[in-house]
């Protein structure tokens, strides 16, 4: 185990004493449970679709080890070093959600993708924690410095990015990146009436989203009633935690990931609803809810309106990301195809969400003081 000296002044003395290490050590476990998951569902689906027996889990662990990596260096940078970061990678991510819709690849009826050699990257995934970081900053300097336009800035961001995430489209990422931002601007302390405007957009561009889009149209109906429509994954899926009952079937013991298309990736928690059953799938759940909880109050313990601000946006992204993927295949919100946080298959993903954690490790380590300033 990796443990320095008090006394050692080094960089990564520093860190060590000034991290959180139970939520790093929270977030290696999910990601371990990740691999075990991978290694139990992808072979089925890899074989169905004529790939090598392997094919997923050895992608899954290409990605994964850089993504934690990049956990690791991130969680290294200080409040401003994580700003910074966070500025370069919301203009790149605006930029190439922009591109998907001139040169994307269209997949079941999205243009989310850019495929570059050797590489399919979602821009869409990395706007989110950029924004989180970007919004906070602009929410705080608007309170503290008197005279500066903080919120029309973020609100004129927000515009522009779900309007490039509708044209994919993408709902399910327009979701989370609104609530994550409504959230930010309530705890930011602005006016009530300005957050209940936000709602009621948000309530309405769902409605406009299930008369102008099918397939939204399609997943809510499905998701109201069962009978509508092709319900077939979340019908397995359901199957699934009834077969595994309390204790499971065993790791590599189960039928499901034969007979659902996304088992490595959406719907990977009905695999682990089987194979490790009700008591593995309520710890998973309580390892997602320990990171949330923990972090928060790390967030609320900051003397910095940036910092708090940014891991509060953070850190609701993870949880609320994990809920919605745990949800939807427990067929209680419609599905949305999202990832389980370093569990679920995708590279974009891991790589997304190695960024976001280790800002949020950076911002939530002890620091003596205010901070430094914006």
């Amino acid at each position: 185990m990796m443990t320095f000296a008090r006394t050692d002044h080094s960089i990564l003395g520093r860190w060590w004493w000034t991290v959180d290490r139970w939520t790093l050590a929270a977030v290696i476990l999910i990601a371990m449970i990740g691999v075990v998951l991978i290694q139990a569902a992808s072979p089925a689906v890899a074989e169905r679709i004529g790939l090598s027996t392997f094919h997923f889990i050895e992608r899954h662990l290409m990605m994964l080890l850089p993504a934690l990596g990049i956990m690791m260096g991130v969680s290294l940078l200080s409040p401003r070093g994580v700003r910074r970061l966070a500025i370069l990678l919301l203009l790149g991510s605006i930029g190439g959600i922009a591109l998907t819709l001139i040169v994307g690849v269209e997949i079941k009826g999205a243009t989310r993708w850019l495929h570059l050699p050797g590489l399919s990257l979602q821009p869409s995934e990395f706007v989110k924690p950029a924004f989180a970081v970007v919004a906070a900053w602009l929410f705080a300097l608007h309170r503290n410095q008197e005279g500066f336009p903080g919120i029309p800035i973020v609100c004129g961001l927000y515009l522009l990015i779900v309007s490039l995430l509708l044209m994919q489209p993408d709902l399910g990422q327009t979701f989370l990146l609104t609530a994550v931002f409504a959230g930010q601007f309530f705890l930011a302390g602005l006016p009530i009436l300005l957050v209940a405007v936000l709602v009621v957009l948000g309530i309405s561009g769902l409605v406009a989203a299930y008369f102008a889009l099918p397939h939204v149209q399609s997943r809510i109906d499905r998701f109201l009633d069962p009978g509508s429509g092709d319900n077939y994954q979340v019908a397995r899926a359901m199957d699934a935690f009834q077969n595994g009952g309390l204790w499971g079937t065993g790791p590599g013991q189960g039928t499901v990931k034969m007979s659902i298309p996304d088992s490595h990736a959406d719907f990977i928690f009905a695999v682990a609803g089987e194979e490790l059953g009700l008591i593995w799938c309520l710890a998973i759940a309580a390892l997602f809810a320990f990171v949330v909880i923990r972090s928060f109050g790390r967030a609320f313990n900051e003397q910095s309106l940036f910092a708090l601000l940014a891991a509060s946006g953070l850190v609701m992204q993870f949880g609320l990301q994990a809920l919605i993927n745990m949800g939807s295949t427990l067929h209680l919100v419609p599905t949305k195809g999202m990832t389980l946080p370093f569990i679920s298959y995708g590279g974009s993903s891991l790589l997304a969400l190695g960024i976001g954690m280790g800002m949020l490790l950076a911002l939530t380590r002890r620091r003596v003081g205010p901070g430094e300033p914006l």
